[in-house]
């Protein structure tokens, strides 16, 4: 029963943080999502939303998991891709208890709780766009994948590409930086958006 669920909680998670962050983000009049990152919605008062949005999507990627085994059974990415989105799933979960520091992603925390979110997050983006190109070796020699090889490597491209444009952002003050909430939410999308199309797939097949 839970592993024909579980490409739900592949559908369902991302949706839901996606709308979190984004209604949360827009109804605080202190907080600019063009320009600050979405971690910085567990800072303060309503800060428990965001918190509890990173350790619900935690648990539904890791619910996710199963659908992985399921759909690739043997060969390429078997192994790889439910270790990879384990390890997410587990990096998203604890990124919601362990509050960010203020203006910081990566580099620049100041507390340990915020230096254990730079780490959950840096794992986070990595094996994100990791596992597109892990899948996509898959998608490619898999007669029932390969029409989502081609959308599989480009999100994974534009991770890479976006990733790279975060740490720019970073290095020094310049015009990305007031760009940054904005790149990272495209980057979070782009890989919401892949998981969510492999998922659905996933339930087609099941039904």
């Amino acid at each position: 029963m839970l592993r024909k669920a579980a490409p739900l909680f592949g559908m369902l998670g991302p949706l839901l943080f996606t709308l979190s962050f984004t209604v949360n983000g827009t109804l605080r009049p202190d907080y600019d999502p063009v320009r600050m990152y979405v971690s910085e919605l567990s800072i303060g008062p309503q800060g428990w939303i965001q918190i509890v949005s990173f350790m619900v999507l935690g648990v539904s990627l890791m619910l996710f998991v199963p659908a992985l085994k399921a759909s690739f059974p043997d060969g390429k990415a078997s192994r790889a891709a439910p270790i990879l989105f384990s390890v997410i799933a587990v990096c998203y979960f604890f990124s919601g208890p362990f509050v960010t520091d203020p203006m910081s992603m990566f580099d620049n925390q100041q507390t340990l709780q915020g230096t254990l979110h730079g780490i959950f997050g840096a794992i986070v983006f990595s094996l994100s766009a990791a596992s597109c190109f892990v899948l996509w070796r898959r998608f490619r020699s898999d007669a029932r994948w390969k029409p989502l090889a081609a959308f599989t490597l480009i999100a994974g491209i534009v991770m890479v590409v976006l990733i790279a444009l975060m740490k720019i952002a970073q290095l020094e003050t310049n015009i990305l930086s007031n760009w940054s909430g904005l790149i990272q939410r495209c980057c979070l999308i782009t890989h919401y958006a892949w998981v969510f199309i492999i998922s659905l797939n996933m339930w087609k097949k099941t039904r």
